[in-house]
């Protein structure tokens, strides 16, 4: 058994909130264990609890058909939410939630070590990007200890707001040409090698 599936097994027997007397199953998270990029989203809804898999709804169809959008799949990153029980009748997550759950989340980042985190909503956007608005910073990126931070909206905010679909689909295809950069910056080629003048004999 893996790290990542002792603590998924931990994370079930969690019961630090009163959400989890209420829940079917807990959705700690899904995808590659070597995954470069981590996706967070807010919490688990409805679909989410009855299978113990994150964005499987709606919302999640959607986040697959934006992965596709830049030649990734579902399996090749992994998908986390901040919290990992469905809170009743899918209202926000509280504070004491989220608190209560930071610990389980952090271990999931020193696990999986990914090179960049796109925080899925305002929420998951709180706690790198913090004081900021996401209407002000959707779409772009900062880097902190090595690892690059990018905001987007919540895939569930395009169901509701057409209008933010387009921003979606314009700040996912983003992530490749972010990532690349900082893998240049961190292994630039090396500094070619001095080459000896020949000497030519005939000179005088």
């Amino acid at each position: 058994m893996s790290e990542l599936k002792q603590l998924y097994a931990e994370i079930a027997r969690c019961q630090k909130c009163e959400i989890a007397k209420l829940r079917t199953r807990t959705v700690p998270g899904e995808g590659a264990e070597n995954a470069e990029i981590l996706f967070i989203g807010e919490a688990p809804g409805f679909h989410e609890d009855q299978q113990g898999r994150p964005f499987v709804g709606a919302a999640g169809q959607f986040l697959d058909r934006l992965l596709t959008s830049i030649n990734l799949k579902r399996d090749q990153v992994y998908i986390a939410n901040v919290i990992k029980c469905r809170p009743p009748g899918n209202r926000d997550p509280l504070p004491e939630e989220i608190s209560n759950c930071r610990h389980w989340l952090d271990r999931q980042i020193a696990l999986l070590s990914p090179k960049m985190i796109v925080t899925l909503g305002r929420y998951s956007m709180a706690m790198f990007f913090p004081g900021k608005t996401i209407s002000k910073i959707h779409g772009t990126a900062q880097t902190e200890n090595g690892v690059i931070h990018f905001a987007m909206y919540h895939p569930a905010a395009a169901l509701h707001q057409q209008a933010l679909r387009k921003e979606l689909e314009a700040d996912i295809k983003k992530i490749p040409a972010i990532l690349a950069q900082s893998k240049a910056a961190a292994n630039p080629p090396p500094p070619p090698e001095p080459q000896l003048k020949q000497l030519n004999l005939f000179e005088v």
